[in-house]
């Protein structure tokens, strides 16, 4: 695709070379035109294959940037719905306001590769989250809801499961809920400590056929279990995730992380504004 240069209050103008995808860019009736101009304050006008973007000078070269990694994407054979158009936009500023005068079309975005899917980092701190997974053996991640952490770890662990780099993937959380205990759920200990672990397989069956999952899980090469049953154990060859981790007391966490060793991996994940451990008991993550 070519671009104008915009001189005094002339537009910028896109050009795309594939009418074919221009409807999956536009959006259903220009849908993601019109999310672009909102959170940018630019105006779009389509013409054949060409956009024009009038605005400030850094809004339209990030919807121009944005514009162009979508259409990358589309070339590339990817889909594109209104979150990949959001975080278009929202590296688009990123770059642009870090000083990145490129136009995005050739720029990569920061992918996880599974079976099932194509993880793309969706702001600037993912992909620097993903790097850090990529190159550390050991990574604390903390944030709200919502944001990746456990999500994109599990990504990663599987991403690196199928290229061979770790023969195991290790699930955990601490069994801690406000209001109430495991004692009260109903059925053996697995059944009892399920309902806590749910996000971890919700995130592997996005990212794994369900088949796969269930056979991995019975060989043991995925395995997911409450924090409690680390105890004695030492994990090589693994990929360890702790997720919730701002439930875990020092005690815990220090158990959890003497378990690393040779080729291994751990992530630690948490929200330290949601703690639900007793009163006088201090965080582990905090710590």
């Amino acid at each position: 695709n070519h671009e104008s240069t915009p001189g005094d209050g002339k537009p910028l103008v896109l050009q795309f070379d594939d009418n074919r995808l221009l409807s999956s860019l536009f959006g259903r009736h220009d849908e993601f035109l019109a999310r672009i101009e909102k959170q940018l304050g630019v105006s779009l006008s389509s013409r054949g294959n060409r956009v024009a973007i009038v605005g400030p000078d850094q809004s339209a070269a990030a919807a121009s940037r944005a514009l162009n990694e979508l259409y990358g994407r589309l070339k590339r054979g990817h889909a594109v719905d209104t979150g990949e158009v959001d975080a278009a936009v929202r590296l688009a500023v990123h770059d642009i306001g870090a000083g990145d005068v490129s136009d995005g079309s050739e720029r990569g975005r920061v992918a996880i590769q599974t079976r099932r899917r194509l993880i793309l980092a969706r702001s600037a701190a993912q992909a620097a989250y993903v790097g850090a997974l990529e190159s550390y053996d050991l990574v604390f991640a903390q944030g709200p809801p919502g944001t990746g952490k456990t999500y994109l770890a599990v990504g990663v662990a599987v991403s690196m499961m199928l290229r061979g780099q770790v023969d195991r993937i290790i699930l955990s959380r601490p069994a801690v809920e406000a209001g109430e205990r495991l004692g009260f759920l109903p059925g053996d200990v697995r059944e009892k400590v399920d309902p806590y672990l749910r996000p971890l397989y919700d995130a592997l069956h996005d990212m794994l056929p369900a088949e796969v999952v269930a056979k991995k899980l019975e060989s043991g090469e995925i395995e997911i279990a409450p924090l409690a049953f680390m105890r004695g154990r030492t994990l090589s060859n693994a990929f360890v995730i702790l997720d919730e981790a701002q439930n875990c007391t020092v005690g815990q966490m220090k158990m959890f992380l003497t378990r690393l060793r040779e080729n291994s991996r751990m992530v630690v994940t948490g929200d330290i504004s949601q703690i639900d451990l007793p009163p006088g008991v201090t965080c582990g993550m905090n710590d």
